[in-house]
């Protein structure tokens, strides 16, 4: 089965939510594995510590014109719909920034002069933590545009495969590299917070599980602050309030030095695992 943990938006403690739920859940199953998602700033490794074993480069091919054989007819520019290819005169142009890597350029060329070439995205990398949980993350190289493709491999990647569950660690917001790391996820569990902001934006994230149809539960951070908005509008979406935790200063001190929420505050691992039950209760109930 796989979780992912998202949010509408950053700072409202999705990656300690993941991180504590992955450690609770070893003791539940055989198999656990994590996906940091969030490739553009992946930091659940500061909280589980793995042993990083495998990497691997994440590549997108794009075109590589043949200036001998290019007869500049536009062709290319046609068909690309992200303006990556662009013929100026007799002089075909390509901007691998805008390239999507389709391949759509490749086939249309009528005179065979465009081949692809590999242009490197980013990094995978993964490896076993302390808790025996299997770790892979993503790493887009800086200045890249492209998210998602470093999420698309992360998740087909052999290394971190496994039959047990995954919970994956998705990026804040709801853009297209959210939508990816939602994408084949069994259960979507919404962190926020009870303020106007986390309101306008689990809004967003609970429309975004909507449209996807995968089911949704709710987990409410630093409760105690704000207003009832959230919990009110999760009674009239008919979305479950899974678990509460309250704003708390030893907590958020703990989570400063790098502690997961489980050794700031024991209890909380029988409760993400009582969590997870309900999870696995309703993931069932809808197959």
């Amino acid at each position: 089965m796989i979780i992912t943990v998202a949010s509408g938006k950053g700072g409202t403690g999705k990656t300690t939510i993941a991180t504590s739920l992955a450690r609770a859940l070893v003791d539940l199953e055989q198999e656990v594995s994590f996906l940091d998602c969030d490739v553009e700033a992946p930091n659940a490794h500061l909280f589980l510590q793995p042993e990083f074993q495998h990497s691997k480069n994440v590549d997108i091919l794009i075109p590589n014109v043949d200036i001998e054989r290019c007869t500049a007819c536009g062709r290319c520019a046609e068909i690309c719909q992200y303006h990556a290819i662009v013929v100026l005169g007799q002089k075909t142009l390509v901007f691998p920034e805008l390239c999507h890597g389709c391949g759509s350029c490749t086939l249309e060329c009528p005179e065979n002069a465009i081949t692809e070439i590999p242009d490197k995205l980013g990094l995978l990398e993964a490896g076993l933590t302390p808790d025996g949980i299997r770790f892979a993350r993503g790493l887009l190289d800086v200045g890249e545009p492209m998210a998602v493709p470093v999420i698309h491999q992360l998740k087909k990647w052999q290394p971190q495969q496994n039959t047990g569950i995954s919970i994956w660690d998705s990026p804040p917001g709801t853009s297209c590299p959210v939508v990816e790391s939602i994408r084949g996820a069994d259960y979507l569990l919404l962190v926020t917070e009870p303020t106007p902001f986390g309101l306008h934006d689990l809004k967003l994230a609970a429309q975004l599980a909507t449209e996807l149809d995968i089911p949704a539960g709710v987990v409410i951070n630093r409760d105690g602050v704000g207003d009832n908005q959230v919990e009110i509008f999760c009674q009239q979406m008919d979305i479950p309030i899974l678990m509460r935790i309250p704003f708390d200063r030893e907590i958020g001190a703990g989570i400063a030095q790098g502690k997961a929420l489980i050794d700031i505050r024991p209890a909380y691992k029988s409760r993400l695992q009582e969590m997870f039950v309900q999870i696995r209760d309703r993931v069932t109930l809808n197959v």
